[in-house]
């Protein structure tokens, strides 16, 4: 793991389950309680399904302890046969990986300190949901990315692209879905951490349980088996998951589409348990050097505004 400067610490109650979330409500239906601390430590954190086209792998692998085979949080190869891949999508998911390969850093939103888009800002090892009557926001572990989800809303007829593009949700029973679209193509866009790119008619559907876990437990073995973990011991990340917790875990199934990168619809969960611990609050641009000891892109100007 690289070293990240640390600007302040957040007192751990200020982002205690429950602690900035109203009480969810939705006419008389009961709706589930997603607020509070989540996390999954590993990387990248996507879990490919158990059949069907899915996302794009590491083929860069190393060993941890009895664990075999699993992706390199150091160095990012993309499989760039994976046949989703349209071919200038998987010639550039190639690039990418030769950049790594070469022993540099290849740029992605967080190293370079850009915003993250959907549905790369799952990556993020942190996240905590905040549940109101019309809106969902969500606070994701790294610098300072949040993502607000209108409810019960449709897109504008005239959509402008931003960042985390345009997300509408509603509640279908004990599952939260939340509509994707509108994601701005930037100089870093992509959909993953291997440079998998996106177009602006990239369209994401995530839904979201909250699941016993036995449910959970594919998902957990499939994130075992394919990401890295990353041990609570020594991250100085400041958020820890008891990886022996038997309780509701979180789980979002997402499903991408896009025409002009993909060759057919693809999916795949991330799985989170309860998080504790300080939420520290990194911030990217204090420390442009922290990846690769290069300056990121980070917008400046070369002359005062003043």
């Amino acid at each position: 793991m690289r070293t990240l400067i640390i600007a302040t610490t957040v007192a751990v109650g200020l982002f205690s389950s429950h602690g900035f979330a109203q009480e969810p409500r939705q006419g008389k239906a009961s709706i589930p309680d997603f607020s509070g601390n989540w996390g999954h430590p590993s990387i990248p954190g996507f879990e490919p399904p158990a059949s069907g086209p899915g996302p794009v792998t590491n083929k860069s692998r190393i060993s941890r302890g009895s664990r075999r085979d699993v992706s390199n949080p150091s160095q990012k190869v993309g499989d760039y046969t994976n046949p989703i891949l349209k071919p200038h999508a998987a010639e550039v998911v190639k690039q990418h990986g030769e950049i790594e390969l070469s022993g540099g850093a290849a740029p992605t939103p967080p190293n370079q300190c850009w915003p993250g888009g959907v549905p790369f800002v799952l990556w993020n090892i942190g996240m905590q949901m905040l549940q109101q009557p019309d809106k969902i926001t969500f606070l994701y572990w790294f610098d300072h990315e949040v993502r607000r989800v209108r409810l019960n809303q449709s897109h504008p007829a005239r959509l402008i692209p931003s960042w985390y593009g345009d997300s509408v949700g509603h509640y279908e029973g004990d599952t939260l879905v939340i509509d994707t679209v509108g994601v701005k193509v930037g100089p870093f866009a992509m959909v993953d951490t291997f440079g998998t790119p996106h177009s602006e008619a990239l369209h994401v559907v995530e839904r979201y349980r909250l699941i016993d876990y036995e449910a959970a437990k594919e998902g957990l073995e499939s994130d075992a088996k394919e990401n890295f973990r990353i041990d609570p011991e020594t991250n100085d990340s400041g958020l820890t998951v008891d990886p022996d917790f038997k309780g509701k875990h979180l789980q979002v199934q997402f499903t991408i589409e896009d025409e002009g990168v993909f060759t057919t619809p693809w999916s795949a969960t991330v799985t989170y348990r309860p998080a504790s611990g300080d939420w520290r609050e990194y911030v990217c641009a204090e420390n442009i050097q922290w990846y690769s000891g290069r300056n990121a892109a980070v917008p400046h100007t070369d002359k005062p505004d003043f």
